[in-house]
């Protein structure tokens, strides 16, 4: 890995018609810390964290109305 790593930036993607897809915080130009998408509707689609550019813990999907469908788990993954 790098000695010298630049400082953690914000970083926002946007659906075609403007409206934000996806923020989140980039390092380096990798994915790092909590992020979130959004449907073109406005509602959160997904959430959760990057290390390195990995996903790490829980990742949240949520239906339309905002509710949680579905929480997986990547705590378990080896990390490097």
């Amino acid at each position: 890995m790098a000695a010298n790593k630049g400082s953690k930036k914000p970083h926002i993607q946007y659906h075609n018609d403007g409206r934000i897809w996806a923020k989140g915080t980039m390092m380096d130009g990798v994915a790092e810390g909590y992020w979130e998408w959004f449907r073109k509707d406005g509602t959160r689609m997904r959430s959760g964290h990057f290390k390195n550019g990995k996903q790490t813990g829980e990742w949240i999907t949520y239906d339309r109305k905002g509710k949680v469908y579905k929480v997986t788990d990547f705590s378990q993954q080896k990390r490097n």
